[in-house]
């Protein structure tokens, strides 16, 4: 008996040194994007990271806790099979294939079949698959695959999932999009988005399609706990502006790089909720005829942050339909009016210029329609946007900004506002962006918070009130 525990021992304490390395995953240093990833149900999920990010350790450990039948945030069964897929069998190797090895004991490993090299020693050559024990007692399987082989070598099989290490061509990825369809398996991908804008950026990043089962995250070099500040800032120095967007924000680049690559969807957008009237400060418009016509919400906290409500946003209507739907979104909004019921309004300056086609300004038709719209806005661009920048950063001792996730005309400007080849941003799809502007370089401080008095200190208030007043008198 004391031979047999002795040998039980042995075994438990060779299996837990085996794992060491999964099992300590996450645990030390906990890296809270990468926990988002692995929590999420949806059935096509993105990471768009830069390098170092720890994009790539997320991938290859999603697909060990699945083919193991552990993983501790989904349903887990027997005989899973999946595919990791690289761009070429040497990225397999380099990349993906090195992550799964790092992570995988050896006592876990039912078989490996080679495309190249020895399988006692798989890390040196090239992996086709790997036959892995699951806890439930059947084997899974791990299919390694390169997009250089051409989507005919990506025909025919039916998978639990498909793990994309980069990004992959698109006829690649429809056809993994069938192989899943059967067991309604999981796409997921990490990728570090160098191309620029391609298919991926449109119908994941943005998702036009508005597929409910797409969903990503975007980690940066600050996002991993790993990562030192001082090799962040040895890492920014070598990188121009336009390839930091993608290297270090894991942003999609246009060439000329995101004006705003400090804007984090998981961060800035956040879910409608019931906020104080006390928080209600202005709106912001935009205007637009045959453009769309941007007015959005703003109301400001007791500390100062930014929460952007509401929107209007539209083209191709007149003066009559764009101040009707202020008012009623107002009117839904509960928001403050003066004693006539208008609402007030910051408007672009040059709303109130006249032009031949009308005698009045657009900012005179507004206020005959009840929106007193107030043209003494600042515009320099530049000022604009370093002020933006101060309410998106994280960390910086600033005031934040948040948006309100049914404002998706200003998530999708803030995803698509480029700079132009000079120093300006390009004019094309930037509405929201400069009335947001307009806006914030209104500098709006925190209201007050009105503090609640007990009856004894309201009683003394108006005394003291009282006091004041009849010395002021006597004193005139």
């Amino acid at each position: 008996m004391i031979r047999r525990l002795a040998a039980v021992e042995t075994e438990l304490k060779k299996r837990k040194k085996d794992g060491e390395k999964l099992s300590s995953y996450n645990k030390r240093k906990r890296h809270k994007k990468q926990i988002a990833f692995h929590k999420c149900r949806k059935r096509n999920r993105w990471v768009f990271g830069g390098n170092r990010s720890g994009k790539t350790e997320c991938g290859a450990v999603e697909c060990l806790w699945m083919l193991r039948g552990i993983h501790p945030y989904r349903k887990n069964r027997r005989d899973v099979f999946g595919w990791a897929v690289s761009l070429s069998t040497q990225v397999q190797r380099d990349v993906a294939q090195a992550k799964i090895l790092n992570y995988l004991p050896k006592s876990w490993i039912a078989e490996i079949t080679m495309l190249t090299g020895r399988k006692d020693s798989p890390a040196g050559g090239v992996i086709d698959q790997i036959k892995i024990r699951n806890i439930f007692g059947g084997i899974s399987t791990l299919g390694f695959k390169s997009c250089d082989q051409g989507r005919e070598k990506f025909q025919g099989s039916s998978l639990d999932f498909v793990w994309f290490d980069e990004e992959p061509p698109r006829d690649i990825y429809e056809e993994c999009l069938m192989r899943v369809m059967d067991k309604r398996g999981d796409i997921f991908g990490t990728m570090t988005p160098l191309k620029g804008k391609t298919f991926i950026y449109n119908e994941i990043y943005l998702n036009r399609k508005k597929n409910p089962e797409i969903w990503y995250e975007s980690m940066t070099w600050e996002d991993n706990p790993f990562l030192s500040k001082k090799e962040i800032k040895l890492l920014e120095g070598v990188l121009d502006a336009s390839a930091l967007d993608a290297r270090k924000f894991g942003k999609f680049g246009s060439g000329a790089g995101l004006v705003y690559p400090e804007f984090d969807e998981s961060v800035h957008v956040i879910e409608p909720f019931d906020f104080p009237r006390e928080w209600q400060d202005n709106i912001s418009i935009d205007p637009g005829l045959n453009n769309p016509l941007s007015a959005h919400w703003y109301c400001v906290d007791w500390d100062g942050n930014i929460y952007v409500v509401a929107e209007h946003f539209e083209s191709g209507k007149d003066i009559d339909y764009h101040a009707s739907a202020i008012k009623r979104m107002s009117e839904k909004l509960g928001w403050k009016t003066d004693s006539k019921g208008r609402v007030s309004a910051l408007i672009d300056s040059a709303a109130k210029q006249r032009t031949l086609a009308s005698v009045k300004s657009v900012s005179e038709l507004f206020y005959e329609r009840g929106i007193l719209a107030d043209t003494n806005v600042k515009k320099d661009v530049f000022t604009g946007i370093a002020r933006v920048k101060s309410f998106l950063k994280r960390g910086n001792g600033e005031r934040d900004i948040y948006i309100f996730s049914n404002c998706t005309n200003m998530i999708d400007e803030f995803k698509n506002y480029c700079w132009a080849d000079g120093d300006a941003p390009k004019k094309v799809d930037d509405h929201c962006m400069d009335e947001l502007r307009y806006y914030v370089m209104t500098r709006p401080e925190p209201v007050e918070r009105e503090e609640s008095l007990s009856i004894i200190a309201q009683d003394k208030l108006r005394r003291i009130r009282r006091r004041n007043g009849r010395r002021g008198n006597g004193r005139a």
